[in-house]
Parts: C-alpha cells; structure tokens; sequence
C-alpha cells in the first residue's frame, strides 16, 4: 500500500510542475519574463525555470533521481512563494502560499522517503546490487 501511495503522490505532485512550465512557453513566455522582473528576477532564468518544472515534473513521475528532484522543487516552491505570493492583504496570493507551502511539505516527503519500489530509482538500486 505504501509503494501504491508513494507512486500517487509523485503523480499528483507533477503535473502542477509541467503544466506551469508548458503554459510559460509560446505566449506565455513574455509575460511570465515581465512577471519574474516586477519581483526583481532577471527574465533571462526563465528558460532554467522551465527547465526546472517540465523537468521536475517529469523526472517526479518517472521516479527518476526522487530524493534530489524533489528536494529542489521544495525549495524552488517556497522561494516562489515567498517571492511571487507573499502579499497576504490579496485572498487568492494568501491561498497561492499556502498552496505553494502544502506542495513544498508533500515534496520533503518524496526528500526523505524517495521514490519506492514503483519508480525508476528502485529499479537502478536493483541493477547496482545484482552486480
């Protein structure tokens, strides 16, 4: 049930990631780099924040490198949250950090936990102790 539950939580987790960094590319793109400079982010790491969540997100599912993966999309999450929905007088940014925060705890979990059984990082365990 545990394995079942982790391979879940990787599923439920990703795809946050990759819709966010599919949705900054084509049209998205300019306006997303207008939004990272209005918080004094320089526009030109948008294409290492894609990076990040379609990457992330994928290697999520996979199960691929969980532990590293997830660690740094926790921490990428509360640094977007503290620097994109840290105004708390505006409803929906206080939910957007709540929201953020809530990811980044699911994600610790994948940090400490790692991917389980289901997931490609078992399976390279697997390959190295048959050696």
């Amino acid at each position: 049930m545990d394995q079942v539950l982790n391979l879940v939580s990787r599923l439920l987790l990703a795809p946050v990631f990759i819709m966010a960094g599919i949705s900054k590319l084509g049209v998205g793109y300019a306006g997303t780099q207008a939004y990272m400079a209005s918080v004094g982010i320089p526009g030109t790491l948008l294409p290492l924040v894609i990076f990040l969540e379609l990457g992330g997100g994928l290697a999520l599912i996979a199960g691929f490198f969980t532990r590293w993966v997830a660690l740094v999309l926790a921490v990428f999450s509360l640094l977007a949250a503290m620097l994109f929905h840290a105004n708390f007088t505006d409803q929906i940014q206080s939910i957007m950090f709540m929201k953020n925060l809530a990811i980044a705890g699911g994600l610790l979990l994948l940090a400490a936990y790692g991917g389980g059984n289901l997931s490609i990082d078992a399976k390279r365990k697997s390959i190295r102790i048959k050696r």
